[in-house]
């Protein structure tokens, strides 16, 4: 297992646009959400060789915006969804602006979406290990 690195660019501002988020995850995700993304996304996704995992120039939001985002890969395919995130998206991480990544744990908002509240949990490791994942559920280190 390699980590993946996550270069979202926003097209809008400046000539080029703007740099998003730039984080890492393990490998091995085919879905990952991000907080408040942006509506004009670029993405590359590279894993620790340089090896283009995906990467997509276009990838604008369609319907009105939501909280979350969710990313899918399907054969070097990324696609995008605005998402109300329920249980089947706990355990994925998120990608947040300037790049830290979390797990979601929680999620819940009211049926009218007027509110909601979310619970991340961050991991960290020193140095960066080819093959670094965060620990199972209930381990204690």
């Amino acid at each position: 297992m390699a980590n993946w690195t996550w270069s979202l660019r926003s097209r809008d501002g400046g000539m080029n646009g703007l740099e998003f988020a730039r984080a890492t995850t393990a490998s091995g995700f085919d879905r990952a959400l991000i907080h408040a993304a942006p509506a004009h996304l670029s993405i590359e996704i590279v894993d620790d060789l340089g090896v283009v995992i995906a990467r997509t120039e276009n990838l604008d939001r369609v319907g009105d915006y939501r909280p979350m985002t969710v990313l899918s890969i399907d054969d070097a395919v990324i696609s995008r969804s605005e998402v109300w995130p329920d249980v089947s998206f706990y355990g994925l991480p998120v990608l947040l602006a300037g790049g830290e990544v979390g797990m979601l744990r929680e999620w819940h908002h009211s049926e009218d979406h007027s509110w909601w509240k979310w619970s991340l949990e961050f991991a960290n490791h020193t140095g960066r290990p080819d093959d670094w994942a965060p620990p199972e559920e209930g381990e204690q280190s």
